[in-house]
């Protein structure tokens, strides 16, 4: 029998985001310290990052969250390629496409020195998403010159820039298409004036852009939207592993598997995530005990009905902003259209955001966390809710010795 979760209503929770990505990632900040700043200033205690593929940015995250006052989280983000419901044209985490996995790891704590195995999992899915990203960032320029547009862009040129802008070293930058959009549409700006740039556009894309031509993050998701996506002229295949990589890699980082969850982020709601009770059933027999929302995606009452299920199911439950646009939100997150949160909600995230300290205290100093190094739930504890309220008291009081 599954036991009622007896959460702690108490007002003195904190304001937690257990998920933003920093630079180098593709990202609303411009720095690390602009993100803990407008965290600090912004009242929010409990600040994770969820880089993709590389982890030097933590060393200065920790620093910084440590002169604010707010406690951190490190995570991961990992895409991968589930074949067998990618055959049966099953969607997860991802709207658009059939069999693609985002997963995230909470809570690591081996990333810093790499140990081998992490480094080797790691590495395969470093080589595999540059190798993409170079063919895509070639395409692109070749694109753009029949459109009569020279930009002198490759891979290292895209780089070079992300460098510059965010102050970062070159061996730490993974191009993203969104770093790849953005070099383009700020070499074209500076190519074309604005007076001609409606005509600029409509060469390039084929048809008239929907944007106003000093439109920079509009014109940069148009460029995605008509040039590299699923059948247009700079596609290049995505080459993911299997969830079994995924799934190791956070482990070997010693971190908690966590299944981001779109709930009526997508319409309709993808067939995985369709019933909750099922959703719950598929993540668990996968080895995944923690789930995380980004609840601005979320009306009120689909964002209860979801997390309160899975809270009742022994599933710990997370929140974030991602922050992987350029659009500066606030740090708290909130759900669709600014909409709060509701208490009971906010009180199971904020247990999450200490579960996943507690779990990160726990294995920094070689004990057992809330999983163990083959993803099982800490078998010291015999009801999901004993451990589950352990380790919230562990990173509870982590969390506010630290602010």
């Amino acid at each position: 029998m599954t036991l009622q979760p007896k959460l702690v209503s108490t007002p003195s929770r904190l304001p937690a985001n257990a998920h933003i990505h920093l630079p180098p990632n593709f990202s609303a900040f411009e720095s690390v310290s602009q993100a803990v700043g407008l965290a600090a200033e912004q009242g929010v205690r409990v600040l994770g990052a969820s880089n993709y593929y590389d982890f030097d940015v933590y060393a200065e995250f920790a620093h910084q969250a440590g002169q604010n006052g707010i406690y951190p989280l490190f995570g991961l983000e990992i895409i991968a390629l589930l074949d067998d419901l990618q055959k049966k044209g099953v969607k997860l985490n991802d709207p658009g496409n059939p069999g693609k996995l985002y997963l995230c790891g909470k809570g690591i704590t081996e990333f810093a020195p790499m140990l081998a195995k992490a480094s080797g999992l790691m590495n395969v899915i470093r080589e595999k998403d540059s190798l993409r990203m170079r063919a895509v960032t070639k395409r692109m320029a070749e694109v753009f010159s029949e459109a009569g547009l020279e930009t002198g862009l490759d891979e290292l040129a895209v780089k070079e820039g992300i460098v510059r802008r965010h102050g970062c070293d070159l061996d730490a930058v993974y191009l993203q298409e969104r770093h790849v959009a953005q070099a383009f549409q700020e070499s074209l700006f500076s190519l074309i004036p604005e007076e001609r740039r409606a005509d600029a556009l409509a060469r390039l894309f084929g048809a008239p852009s929907k944007s106003a031509p000093d439109d920079a993050i509009g014109i940069q998701n148009e460029i995605r939207s008509h040039l590299m996506k699923a059948g247009k002229p700079a596609y290049v295949p995505e080459t993911f592993v299997d969830f079994d990589h995924a799934y190791s890699l956070i482990l070997a980082l010693g971190g908690i598997p966590c299944y981001p969850t779109l709930a009526d982020g997508a319409s309709p709601v993808c067939a995985f995530e369709e019933p909750v009770k099922l959703l719950i059933s598929r993540i668990v027999i996968r080895g995944i005990y923690c789930a995380e929302f980004i609840p601005i995606r979320n009306s009120p009452e689909v964002l209860t009905r979801y997390v309160t299920a899975m809270r009742r199911a022994g599933i710990v439950v997370t929140s974030g902003t991602e922050h992987n646009t350029l659009d500066l939100l606030p740090i708290a997150p909130t759900c669709l259209n600014g909409e709060p949160i509701p208490p009971e909600v906010e009180e199971i995230f904020w247990e999450g955001a200490c579960v996943v300290a507690g779990h990160q205290v726990l294995c920094a100093k070689g004990e057992a966390g809330y999983v163990d190094s083959a993803g099982h739930l800490n078998p010291a504890y015999s009801k999901d809710e004993d451990r589950i309220r352990a380790f919230r008291e562990i990173g509870e009081a982590a969390i506010r010795a630290a602010v």
